[in-house]
């Protein structure tokens, strides 16, 4: 998994320090600076994946900096969390119209800022927050939307790919053909459980090509399962 680069703008040395060190820990990669120009500046050279900026830095404020990195092509996309001593409600708004994903008033925990950054990356960049899926040689990148096999490149099918993930998701756990039906098709499917015999076949000839060992087991009387190991 890819680790998540985050940009660090806060002029409390103190503060700084101590995020960086939880962040590390947490396996971010960091840049920080006090400065909201500078901040602009290592954000266009090399684009982090989050934005924490505090909104009482010295010189360019932070408002504007969130301003000036929703223009900017380069960052236009990247989440930004907000950090500030300001706790108003008209602060908050005027700090997420001007384009923050959220907003943390001080003072506050470092757990649970590590846990509100962990959340706002699974919901703009599922790649970078552990969602990379992986079981013996296979591995999906949800983002993406590809598939490799021993490093090889995968061609599949949209419902292939969901029925994949469903496996990736469950290693090990066998399905029936009704129960993977709800799951990949959902509960309003006018689809028959035949129909998962066919899409199971073509999610086999893809992912074992090449003469690749078969790791979909099918379970007699009870479903398929996802089984390199042939346990079942």
């Amino acid at each position: 998994m890819a680790r998540a680069k985050m940009l660090l703008v806060e002029d409390d040395a103190a503060l700084a320090e101590l995020l960086v060190w939880h962040f590390q820990r947490e396996d971010f990669e960091i840049r920080h600076t006090a400065d909201g120009e500078e901040a602009l500046l290592i954000a266009q050279e090399n684009t982090p994946d989050l934005v924490l900026l505090d909104w009482m830095i010295e010189g360019l404020s932070g408002i504007e900096v969130c301003r000036r990195l929703r223009r900017m092509p380069e960052t236009q996309n990247v989440p930004i969390i907000m950090l500030t001593a300001r706790g108003e409600e008209e602060d908050r708004v005027r700090g997420l119209e001007t384009g923050a994903d959220d907003y943390v008033t001080k003072p506050f925990s470092p757990r649970e800022l590590v846990a509100r950054v962990g959340a706002v990356l699974r919901r703009v960049r599922p790649a970078l927050a552990g969602e990379q899926l992986t079981y013996a040689d296979l591995e999906m990148d949800t983002v993406g939307h590809k598939v490799r096999r021993g490093g090889q490149l995968v061609a599949l099918g949209p419902t292939e790919f969901r029925l994949l993930k469903h496996f990736l998701e469950h290693p090990g756990w066998v399905f029936s053909r009704e129960r993977l039906l709800d799951s990949v098709w959902g509960h309003d499917a006018d689809i028959e459980p035949r129909t998962v015999d066919v899409h199971i076949r073509r999610l086999r000839q893809a992912i074992n090509a090449g003469g690749r060992p078969d790791i979909i087991r099918t379970v007699r009387s009870a479903g398929y399962a996802l089984d390199a190991d042939g346990k079942l």
